[in-house]
């Protein structure tokens, strides 16, 4: 596929051109690496590294045309130069100008939030398929095209990638599109140039402060999405969390509330909170799902928002959604055939622990022992650590603090920092066991029958990341292999 540069350029915000706007480029690339001849290079200043320093490289490998914000003082003889004022948001048009604009093609809709967001997008995903609609979906876990699955590696894929799995989806006619979007995906302009029919926010708590720098950054960068829509889209939010109401000011999009607590657009109240499942009265309906835990009551109720927002009959939406199950590694309930209740969940934030350690708090008896397994990633926001730890003490009856990713961190610190959180009357029931199939394998071997074992912060993961390499690990198989290895 060949684009004229100048079509390719369409509606970004140029400050200086230099040479031939009416070149045939043959690809985009913002990596050196892979330029080919023909192609277009966009020098983007990133976290790690600034592709302006990779110029030379890109033009030596084919590059015919340079998008920067530096512009040269002495140009390459032979090749366009263009010069933005942002080369990473300049990408997101860019992208979407090459691949034929396909967010415009269909109803893309966004979800974002600290937690929620997976379950939210896959409860959408399903409930459209299930409606009989050709569907894409974008999320931590999978990227689906209908029903092939494309491995995902970010929450959100760079511009180039994104587009083209946008395009995909319009090719194998997808009529709806549903996305994680990411508080990293918005800051670094992933999303620039997307069209939205509608966005949904979650929630907002402890994450990414690595990255953002301060609470008010990250509340401000998940705000960017809604600041976006248009008039004719919706933004739908959670107004028990006190950061709905900031997400509506200043969007130009028609607003929508959904919660459990105050009068909103979307409402619900807790029946029944079981293993089996939640009992909901949705907006004077009681509906009986196969979810678990309040905090799933807000991925339904935002679920059925969007899909009313999409004009979908509300009678069917909730007969659908009651039949769906939870995104994999969320809430996830490990069967081994023996009396102890496992569980694997996704928690990674302070506030996604909590909600977990809750719920199974609303359902014991108090006969019963909570075994919380629990780590924290390396390379990552170390503020959350002791948070993560304090929580895990507190609503459980042992915890052992272990490995999730350590990244390029020593495990050792990671855990320390951890149990900084651990007050001196918790620490007699932590212990610590760094290699995590051995720390599930303690939390089998301590567990009765009818105490619960929780494996917190890798859910559906099938790996780990230890000094750069990726090695097969997947918690809920070693679970279920140790519950099975002391139940024989």
């Amino acid at each position: 596929m060949k684009m004229l540069l100048k079509d390719i350029l369409y509606k970004v915000n140029l400050t200086s051109v230099a040479g031939d706007m009416s070149l045939e480029i043959s690809g985009v690339q913002f990596d050196s690496r892979k330029i080919r001849k023909g192609n277009l290079f966009v020098a983007v200043k990133g976290t790690q590294v600034d592709g302006h320093q990779y110029i030379e490289q890109a033009i030596k490998k084919g590059a015919i045309a340079v998008v920067c914000e530096d512009m040269p003082s002495e140009p390459t003889a032979g090749i366009t130069f263009v010069a933005t004022k942002s080369s990473s948001h300049a990408l997101g048009i860019i992208a979407s100008n090459f691949h034929g604009n396909p967010s415009e093609k269909l109803k893309l809709v966004g979800i974002t939030g600290t937690n929620g967001k997976t379950t939210t997008v896959t409860l959408l995903y399903k409930l459209f398929r299930s409606l009989g609609y050709m569907v894409g979906m974008l999320s931590t876990v999978e990227n689906v095209i209908n029903d092939s699955i494309v491995p995902s590696t970010h929450t959100t894929p760079d511009a180039l990638s994104l587009n083209e799995l946008l395009a995909k989806m319009v090719k194998e006619k997808c009529q709806f599109a549903f996305m994680e979007v990411s508080s990293h995906a918005i800051e670094q302009n992933r999303i620039a140039g997307l069209s939205f029919v509608g966005a949904a926010f979650m929630n907002i708590s402890h994450d990414h402060l690595d990255y953002h720098e301060t609470f008010e950054n990250y509340i401000n960068t998940k705000k960017k999405l809604f600041d976006g829509l248009s008039a004719s889209a919706f933004a739908l939010v959670n107004l028990d969390d006190k950061r709905g109401q900031i997400m509506l000011q200043n969007t130009k999009a028609k607003q929508y509330s959904f919660g459990l607590k105050f009068m909103t657009d979307y409402k619900a109240k807790v029946i029944t909170n079981s293993y089996q499942g939640l009992e909901l009265d949705i907006n004077g309906q009681s509906v009986w799902f196969r979810l678990i835990g309040k905090f799933n009551a807000y991925n339904l109720l935002a679920a059925y928002g969007v899909a009313e927002l999409l004009h979908e009959d509300t009678e069917e939406v909730l007969m659908m959604l009651s039949g769906l199950e939870p995104a994999p590694g969320r809430f996830e309930v490990i069967d081994a055939g023996s009396d102890i209740i496992a569980l694997v969940d996704y928690a990674h934030t302070p506030d996604a622990l909590e909600n977990v350690l809750q719920t199974i708090d609303s359902f014991r008896s108090g006969n019963e022992q909570v075994i919380t397994v629990v780590g924290c990633g390396g390379n990552r926001d170390k503020d959350k650590r002791p948070v993560m730890a304090s929580i895990a003490v507190k609503w459980s009856d042992k915890v052992i603090f272990t490995d999730d990713n350590p990244r390029d961190e020593e495990s050792k610190a990671i855990i320390d920092d951890m149990m900084k959180g651990v007050g001196k009357s918790f620490v007699k029931k932590t212990l610590i066991v760094q290699d995590r199939k051995e720390a599930i394998k303690t939390a089998c071997s301590l567990a009765n029958d009818h105490d619960i074992i929780v494996v917190a912060g890798k859910g559906h993961e099938n790996y780990q990341e230890i000094k750069g390499e990726r090695i097969d690990f997947d918690d809920r198989k070693i679970l279920k292999e140790m519950l099975e290895l002391f139940r024989s």
